[in-house]
């Protein structure tokens, strides 16, 4: 398939469109595409050139995503569009998020068969945006939930409340990316504006499993009142959501800072918990910081190592004190 139509979109004199996908709202003449590259106006009418084209797939640990609270040590089916709504300057998937990537068409029903060649758990919509695939995920979703199969998205959460609303009750779970509490890091380094990706938080939280990243960058997103004021703000959302504090490395266009060090991760993690029910450290390791505890009793209730996790849940509750842990276990 070449194009499929787009949704949400209005129409203006003169062939030109704009789109209402996202907050860009890009409006776009003819033969012209958004700032994603995957939405172009062509004869008056906006389409998506994305449907279905695969840049990549991969068979993942489910804690790859990083998604902790979901299926532990399960694997799932992984692919993403060549494209992105943002323009992160330390993208660690530049090359096919941000450059012009030969793709592969996978129809829906394909992606199911191969899913379930797999063995696989379902399907995860990552390594780019995967929201700029939305008509595709519109047509995916439901197929998956017919054979049984999870979904999970994994996204910088930037994208208009209407379409949100349609899209978050459909998917199983989100690993979504609060990459500062600090708009001026979102328009400066992401070329996008955070009170949006809050909304999306508040959206698929309230219908569906949601898992949070925050990457750390030393000198830009990394003080202590940034941390503190976005676990704070998550935890008026809900204190079960899972966090998880990132280490950043020098990556694409931003190779002048040092990785993040574990004594910021260190930190975090510790504010994280005075606040959030539960948080992670990622990309190093730190003893005791992928472990999932009981916030009623501090039992360890997954212990993990790398991809590989220890499920000690019993029917998704702590086998010492029987509180509900948060996730989806099976």
């Amino acid at each position: 398939m070449d194009k499929k139509e787009a949704l949400y979109y209005s129409k203006s004199e003169g062939n030109i469109v704009r789109c209402h996908l996202c907050p860009h709202e890009c409006v776009i003449r003819e033969g012209n595409r958004g700032r994603c590259r995957v939405r172009e106006n062509t004869g008056g009418e906006l389409f998506t050139l994305s449907y279905g084209r695969t840049v990549t797939v991969n068979l993942d640990p489910i804690e790859k995503k990083p998604l902790f609270h979901f299926i532990p040590s399960s694997r799932i089916l992984s692919i993403g569009p060549n494209g992105c709504t943002f323009t992160c300057k330390n993208c660690q998937n530049w090359n096919i998020s941000q450059e012009e990537m030969p793709t592969r068409y996978i129809s829906p029903r394909e992606l199911i068969d191969l899913a379930e060649e797999e063995s696989s758990a379902g399907v995860a919509f990552t390594y780019t945006e995967p929201l700029i695939w939305y008509e595709y995920l519109l047509d995916v979703l439901p197929l998956l939930k017919e054979e049984g199969l999870k979904s999970v998205v994994i996204t910088n959460g930037f994208i208009n409340e209407e379409p949100a609303l349609e899209l978050a009750g459909m998917v199983d779970g989100f690993n979504i990316d609060l990459k500062s509490f600090n708009n001026d890091f979102y328009r400066k380094y992401c070329g996008g504006e955070v009170e949006y990706v809050k909304n999306f938080i508040e959206i698929a939280s309230s219908v569906s499993h949601v898992e949070v990243t925050n990457l750390l960058i030393p000198g830009l997103n990394d003080s202590p009142e940034e941390t503190e004021a976005m676990c704070r703000w998550l935890s008026e959302v809900s204190r079960e959501i899972p966090i998880h504090f990132s280490r950043f490395f020098p990556h694409y266009r931003m190779n002048d800072r040092p990785p993040t060090s574990a004594e910021t991760l260190q930190k975090a993690y510790e504010i994280g918990r005075r606040y959030l029910d539960y948080v992670y450290i990622g990309n190093i390791f730190i003893n005791g910081t992928e472990n999932t505890y009981c916030p009623e009793c501090g039992t360890v209730v997954v212990e993990r190592s790398g991809f590989s996790a220890d499920n000690h849940l019993d029917s998704g509750c702590c086998p010492s004190c029987g509180r509900e842990i948060k996730g989806v276990w099976s």
